[in-house]
Formats: structure tokens, sequence, C-alpha cells
């Protein structure tokens, strides 16, 4: 039988293929082991690269809050300014930031450095949440926006041997906690938030005046900041609070706004409290037994588990008991979060929860899948190791340094690249490990530390 052999055009002309092959490689290939050169071995990336910390940043930028002049005032040809930046965005500083707090249109970032300038502010500074900054212009005059981060000179004794370990923000003020010098406040003190005495017309624009706090039973280890008010931990894990109380977010027992911060007491009296956490007008705490107390607005179903009231004045114990052991929690103007020990994420209250279009209240917490955050049988140990939120936003990031976002993508605060509203967890893409995050009202910080 013979077989017609068709050649198709031009393919006659091609030349056969040729492989060179070293003879060194040919003796491998067929399989003489003797007087063969080993291969080379190629590097890229040395065993002793050091891995760099960076500072990503990302939403509403009109404000300078995210401390990029060129937004702001357009360079190299822009004519328009940037409102919105919709993904990460490298912001450069010099030093390692170790802590980031993000404010109404403001942020504050921190490094545990000992040199003198240890804060930086950006964004907003009509109240002077940010500190006082110099006008060039007319050194008199203060700036109402601090568009790149400027130095945030704290009254210190010992600047030399002083760390400031975090950084805080609400609506119009500011918190700094320091390891050996206490804590000190800036910014609007309308109600007391400030941890002051309230003066009746007090003007906080163009102020130069950072309050050292005092009258505290022991060491501060952490602080946090409502929309008015001010939350400060102990070292023995007692809570004190200071501000406006009218929706019972302090905790105090009683409406007054208070410039001095009080101890808490409630169902976490003699409660060895390990995190407290407000950003609202709503205040949660994390004892060491990982149970989860709560108190301030439950408009919005935050506290309904424990009472139909939308106010709670004191701190009471939430009957969570489906969720485990609480790891930490976080609350915004309407929704809440907690993650416990497994690294399961659970979310409560009002909004965009993260758990699709169709889950918008519920008074009990319930678990957002883990696969959402990561897991996957090619991925079994993976699992959410911190959580934070804004006023309308969560955040999340897992044990491989990835961060999940879902909520209200308000002015692209998300940083997913649109602005679009996000119903379920959904990966922002940063260049690098994700180490901590810090979410506002409509921009966010991330801290990161690169590949390579």
């Amino acid at each position: 039988m013979h077989m017609a052999l068709t050649v198709l055009p031009g393919l006659a002309r091609l030349r056969p293929l040729q492989i060179s092959v070293p003879y060194r490689h040919l003796a491998q290939l067929a399989g003489s082991r003797n007087d063969v050169e080993p291969l080379p071995t190629f590097k890229y990336v040395g065993e002793r690269a050091k891995r760099k910390d960076r500072v990503f940043v990302w939403g509403f930028s009109f404000t300078g809050a995210l401390g990029i002049p060129s937004f702001v005032v357009p360079d190299t040809g822009r004519k328009t300014p940037k409102k919105m930046q919709l993904t990460p965005y490298r912001l450069d500083v010099d030093e390692k930031i170790s802590s980031a707090a993000c404010g109404y249109g403001f942020t504050l970032i921190s490094s545990r450095t000992t040199d003198l300038n240890k804060v930086w502010g950006m964004g907003l500074n009509k109240d002077s949440q940010i500190g006082f900054h110099r006008s060039r212009r007319d050194r008199t005059k203060g700036y109402e926006y601090v568009l790149e981060p400027s130095p945030v000179p704290l009254p210190l004794v010992k600047p030399q041997e002083t760390q400031v370990l975090q950084v805080a923000c609400g609506r119009a003020h500011s918190l700094v906690l320091t390891d050996n010098e206490g804590v000190f406040s800036m910014g609007n003190n309308s109600y007391g938030q400030c941890g002051r005495k309230i003066m009746e017309g007090e003007v906080y624009s163009e102020s130069q005046l950072i309050h050292k706090l005092q009258n505290f039973d022991s060491k501060i280890t952490q602080i946090s900041c409502g929309q008015d008010h001010s939350l400060f931990r102990t070292e023995k894990g007692e809570i004190y609070a200071c501000g406006w109380g009218a929706d019972g977010q302090t905790g105090l027992g009683h409406y007054n706004s208070t410039g001095t911060p009080t101890k808490v007491n409630g169902d976490i009296a003699g409660v060895n409290i390990v995190q407290i956490v407000t950003y609202g007008d709503c205040s949660l705490a994390v004892s060491d037994d990982g149970d989860i107390f709560g108190w301030g607005n439950s408009e919005y179903l935050q506290l309904a588990a424990v009472t139909e009231d939308t106010q709670v004045n004191v701190p009471r114990h939430l009957p969570f008991k489906e969720v485990g052991k609480v790891k930490q929690a976080v609350c915004g103007g309407t929704g809440s979060a907690l993650l416990n020990e497994e690294g399961h994420v659970f979310v409560w209250g009002y909004g965009i929860l993260g758990k699709g279009p169709n889950l918008q209240e519920t008074k009990y917490p319930e678990m957002i899948p883990p696969t959402l955050f990561g897991l996957s049988d090619f991925s079994p140990d993976v699992k959410v190791t911190q959580i934070r939120c804004g006023l309308g936003h969560f955040a999340a990031v897992n044990n491989r340094g990835e961060l999940f976002v879902w909520g209200k993508n308000l002015r692209g605060c998300l940083g997913i690249g649109r602005s679009d509203d996000q119903y379920f967890p959904w990966r922002v893409t940063v260049p690098g490990e994700v180490v901590d995050v810090a979410c506002g009202v409509d921009h966010m910080v991330a801290l990161v530390k690169s590949f390579t």
C-alpha cells in the first residue's frame, strides 16, 4: 500500500531544527558519570537579601490623607487633582513605620525609633488633630491641610529614650501612646475626648497644644479612639474612658461628657481585658478568657443580643457561646466582627457584613466561610490572624500576609481597583506581605514587608 505525502507550500524550504548541546551535557544524557562538570546554580536573590518595610495607601486623597502631594496639587502634566486612588500606592517614608491610624480625612503613622521625629501626620488638620504645622509663607500661621507626612513634635522629657508604641485617630482628635512617657492627645476637645478639661469657646485651629494625660492607676498599654470619645487599657487589664457619652460609648453610666479619664466598670469590673476597640459610637472589649463585652450605640443591633435598648450605658457581657474563644474584635459605625482562636471570622450588626447581599442585619454573629480568606485543599493551614474595620468596611489579614476587604467602598477605600461595594471578602493586590492595616472612613493604610 502506498501513502501519499502532501507537502504544504513553504514548508519544504524550512531547514531542519538543529539543537546544540555541550559535550558534557551529552555525557550526562548518555549516563556517563566520568569527568562530568557539575551544572551551574543560578541565584537571583541572595540568601541574606533584606526584606524592606513599606507603607501603602489608597482611597480618598483630596484631603491629603494619603500623603501624596501630587494627588492634590497635580504635577507631570496632569491638570486635575486625583480624588481617589483605587489601588494600593506606595508611600515613601524613611523610617520603619510600626503603627498607623486613619481618622476622618487624616492619617497618623509612627515609628519605634529613638530619633527625635517619631510621629508623622498628613491630611485634614483644621482642628490640629495632627499637630501644628507652621506655614512656610507666614510663620505665624499653620496649615489646615498637610499634603505629605510631616513630623509631629511631641513634648517628651527624654526624646532619645522614649519610643512611640501606637497611634489612634477619631473624628477630629488623636492619641499617641509611648513606652515610658504615657499618652499624649491633640485636636478637638469639645467633649473632653482629649482627656483634659473642656474650655468654653476654645479655638482648635492652629493650636500648638499637645496634652499629656495623667491620673491613671497603672501604665497604659493600648489606646482607641471613637468618633468623639477615647478608651485606654492599662497593664492591669482595666479600662478608662473620656469624651462624648450620649450613646453610652464611654461606658461610664451617664450622658455627660467628661474630660477626665475615668475607670469603666459594669460587667468588666474585675475582668482582665486584653483588647479594646471603638471607632464610631459603639465600644467592644475582649478578656483574656476569650469573652467579649460591649457598650454604647445599639441602633444597628450591635448589642441586641443582650437588650432591645438602643443605648447601653455600661459594659455588658455578650453571650456569643457559639463563636468559641474570642481573640480579637472590631466595630465600625453599624457593623461588628470578631476573630476566634481558630482563625474564623464572625460578623453581626447592620450593613454589608461580608456574607453577600442577602445578609443585611443580624444580632448574633454569623461566620464568614474560611474559604473566602484563602483556605483550600491546596492551602489547608491558611487562617485569619487579624481583623480591622473602618466606619463602614472591614479588613482581614491571614497567616500568609494576604489582605482581604469587604463592605462599603466609600470613595474607593477598599483598594480593589473599582468603586463598587464589596459584599464578600476580596483580596487586595499588595506587592508584599501585609503586616498590619488601618481603616478609616474613606481611606486605608497598610504596613507591608517586601517579598525580597
